[in-house]
């Protein structure tokens, strides 16, 4: 096969995608051990075995589910147990749609799986990873968002189902971009990297990519923090003024870390007018960001979640703004346990990469660092990602996990998804020994 692989090539390189991971499945079926060198402390290889198996087959991973092995977080909580006669039976429908929109004079958006893909921008992966989580969304009937590097063209007739951002660095930012977008989000910070902005390294800012962004290639980019134009909730007012200035029938997200006063950040970006509020922890992943800016310090998402659930409930203002946790969510657990600690639903990142073949080698910011193809911008790497292929995984992904949370509440004795929002008393943590997988 030729190297760089032609177009007649691409269904082939799919092919050996696909059996590579399933030799990995098959050897740790076998051997009863994952791979080595295979996952970190979050995403451990089991956990990323189980991605890879649900990403197959499009069947909910068989309890108990593998977990992380960092010794927290989500990996702490579990639900309790119900007796039988609590539990709804197998065949009850149960509901995992969730509002976009709360504000009665906008228009309404409702998705019917209460998650959407996170921002990933086209710099920090390619833009055949972009177009495929474009029409994996299109297929669930769910969003996926551009990430602050531009809306590639490529994306435009999965539009109904694109969210388009808006960051410090305004890359790629064009009106024509806003109007075509359902869905505008303003990135304010970021749960991987929180007071840092981005950073493309030169290496990433290939051709394409600083034509797009509107800057010089193999040059770093650099996303300033904060936006220098928003300082109070009136500043933040107006950024959700001007996007609706250009787009009337858009709804306004509005991204954010999770600083020590998350809860007043949520506030003030409710009374800005904004619709979503995404909440932005500390287990995130980047792919524009130097080693020494991917740490943990932000607030674990965890504790962000109640935070601002219960202060916007204490302030009457709950049930008017979607909350969406997202950096850490790994699994149908996690999202059901990011429900019942109060957030609406979730936007799921890594997950979906991990889906199309990531082990977490965390090189992600190198421009030939990824030899999947998946977090490069490199033209001849990234032809290794067939975009039908990996839309077609990512979608299985989510029936998966569609499948599992189903489960969940059905055993918990909720129809809904909603249901289970705020509902931490059906949760419990469990300690166990540092380091040590709950």
């Amino acid at each position: 096969m030729e190297f760089p692989p032609r177009p007649s090539d691409l269904p082939i390189i799919a092919a050996r995608h696909t059996e590579a991971i399933r030799r990995g499945l098959g050897r740790w079926s076998r051997s009863g051990s994952p791979p080595p060198a295979l996952g970190d402390r979050r995403w451990s290889a089991e956990l990323i075995l189980s991605t890879w198996l649900q990403a197959e087959t499009g069947t909910p991973a068989a309890p108990p589910r593998p977990t992380g092995a960092s010794g927290g977080g989500f990996d702490r909580l579990a639900f309790r147990a119900l007796p039988a006669s609590a539990q709804l039976p197998e065949d009850r429908v149960i509901d995992l749609a969730i509002p976009l929109n709360r504000r009665a004079w906008d228009p309404p958006i409702e998705i019917p799986v209460p998650w959407y893909g996170a921002g990933m921008s086209f710099g920090s992966v390619s833009e055949r990873v972009m177009l495929a989580r474009a029409m994996a969304a299109r297929h669930t009937g769910t969003f996926t968002c551009t990430g602050e590097g531009g809306y590639p063209d490529s994306l435009a007739p999965y539009r109904e189902h694109v969210i388009t951002q808006i960051a410090t660095g305004m890359f790629g930012v064009r009106e024509e971009t806003v109007q075509r977008a359902r869905i505008v989000e303003f990135k304010y910070a970021q749960g991987a990297k929180p007071g840092l902005g981005g950073h493309l390294l030169g290496d990433k800012a290939t051709l394409a990519v600083a034509k797009m962004r509107e800057a010089v290639p193999w040059v770093s980019l650099f996303s300033p923090f904060p936006f220098h134009s928003v300082y109070s909730v009136e500043d933040h007012r107006k950024h959700v003024d001007w996007v609706k200035a250009i787009n009337p029938d858009t709804l306004v997200a509005v991204k954010v870390s999770t600083p020590t006063d998350v809860d007043m950040v949520a506030v003030g970006s409710y009374h800005a007018g904004a619709h979503i509020l995404q909440i932005d922890g500390s287990y995130g992943g980047t792919g524009a960001a130097p080693e020494v800016a991917k740490k943990d310090i932000a607030m674990p998402v965890e504790y962000a979640i109640p935070k601002v659930h219960r202060y916007l409930t204490a302030e009457g203002v709950r049930d008017e703004l979607t909350v969406l946790a997202s950096g850490g969510i790994r699994t149908a657990d996690d999202v059901a346990k990011a429900v019942a600690l109060g957030a609406d639903g979730v936007a799921l990142g890594t997950a979906e990469l991990v889906a199309i073949g990531c082990t977490r080698c965390a090189n992600c910011e190198r421009g030939r660092g990824c030899t999947y193809g998946i977090t490069t911008t490199d033209p001849e790497l990234s032809l290794f990602i067939d975009p039908e292929w990996a839309a077609a995984r990512i979608g299985n992904l989510y029936a998966a996990l569609a499948g599992r949370l189903r489960d969940i509440l059905r055993r918990l004795g909720l129809e809904s998804v909603r249901a289970l929002r705020g509902r931490t008393d059906l949760l419990e943590y469990r300690p166990g020994q540092e380091g040590a997988a709950a």
